[in-house]
């Protein structure tokens, strides 16, 4: 996750108002609602269901009016009774991570919300993904047992933490949460302006070019890191909630999610560039943050540059500039882990 300063820097950079600004891999919506803020017209692609949701939810938020009568709605048909008995035949997980009374809310929630088809429901399914897990002993702004709030960690390592250290689910109110969480996000006006969030792998761009709203002059992106996190995996919990199986998962979703050998994935990166080679404006800006574990800055930015060809169109590396990796996720969990230590930023120009 790159933060809003990177994609404003670029975007202000690289385009002006109006321009259409592309992230095949949209992840959390930063390049897309950055462009919104700043009156481009912004395309993000994921094949991810979570990072779909939210991306769409930050960037086709609806009336707050009719997100409050929606939840008054859902309220008013919950039955305690009834979900709380299908919470008792959840996994041990679920009864560790959530109180009774949680988890019957979450429940009927999830097998409530119309996320894909209603902007209100995806805000709604936006909201609780934010607030699914996290960490609970610092913040009541989480629905779970005390969790990291980056990633879902697994079920069996999750309930022997909470036993050893006596941890307990909070008793929260999920639609008075919702609420809450609502009032925060609505306290600044949504942006305006129209955004294309789709569904789909990247890879499949170029087959509706025709429904795209225009050239493509920017793109501002990160693509998945080499070996060095399996997203489906790592949000498992917020994909359950979305619909999918209560256990975390591989390769259900997306062959891409974790390349671990460096030639499968510089064949992944290589069709990237295809895709980009055949929408991006001539002239057109590529801007790409990179990571890897077991390769060094030097060698991925070479690899990189050199994949470009697969563009079949020339593409000209104009800045590189190298970071270290500061406060990493994994350092709050497992100590001592030796993962991502430092990323690429990469400018091109087709």
């Amino acid at each position: 996750m790159f933060p809003e300063t990177f994609a404003e820097t670029w975007i202000d950079q690289l385009s002006k108002p109006g321009d259409v600004v592309l992230d095949p891999f949209s992840g959390r919506g930063t390049t897309a609602f950055q462009s919104m803020l700043m009156g481009r017209k912004p395309i993000a692609c994921d094949v991810n269901d979570v990072a779909y949701c939210v991306t769409r939810a930050k960037t086709q938020a609806p009336p707050l009016r009719a997100l409050r009568r929606r939840l008054t709605m859902l309220e008013g048909d919950f039955s305690r009774a009834s979900w709380s008995r299908k919470a008792g035949k959840m996994p041990e997980f679920f009864q560790y991570a959530y109180h009774r009374k949680t988890l019957s809310q979450l429940l009927y929630l999830r097998n409530k919300l119309k996320w894909r088809a209603s902007d209100v429901d995806c805000m709604i399914a936006g909201l609780i993904l934010g607030a699914l897990h996290g960490e609970t002993e610092k913040s009541p702004s989480y629905l779970s047992n005390q969790m990291p709030r980056t990633i879902s960690t697994k079920p069996a390592y999750s309930v022997r933490f909470w036993q050893k250290h006596g941890f307990k689910a909070p008793e929260r109110d999920a639609f008075q949460l919702l609420r809450k969480q609502a009032t925060f996000r609505y306290e600044s006006p949504p942006p305006a302006g129209d955004a294309l969030i789709l569904h789909r792998d990247m890879r499949q761009l170029p087959w509706i070019s025709d429904q795209l709203p225009g050239p493509i002059g920017l793109v501002v992106t990160s693509p998945p890191y080499l070996d060095v996190t399996n997203f489906e995996e790592d949000q498992w919990l917020r994909l359950w909630f979305l619909g999918g199986p209560p256990y975390p998962t591989r390769g259900r979703i997306s062959r891409d999610d974790r390349y671990e050998r460096p030639d499968a994935y510089w064949a992944f990166i290589a069709d990237m560039w295809r895709m980009l080679g055949a929408l991006v404006a001539k002239n057109g800006h590529v801007v790409i943050r990179m990571g890897g574990r077991g390769i060094q800055p030097e060698e991925m930015v070479t690899k990189l540059s050199a994949s470009s060809q697969f563009a079949r169109r020339p593409v000209k590396l104009l800045f590189q500039t190298t970071s270290a990796l500061k406060g990493r996720q994994t350092d709050a969990f497992l100590k001592g882990t030796r993962g991502c230590l430092s990323e690429i930023d990469c400018h091109f120009q087709f």
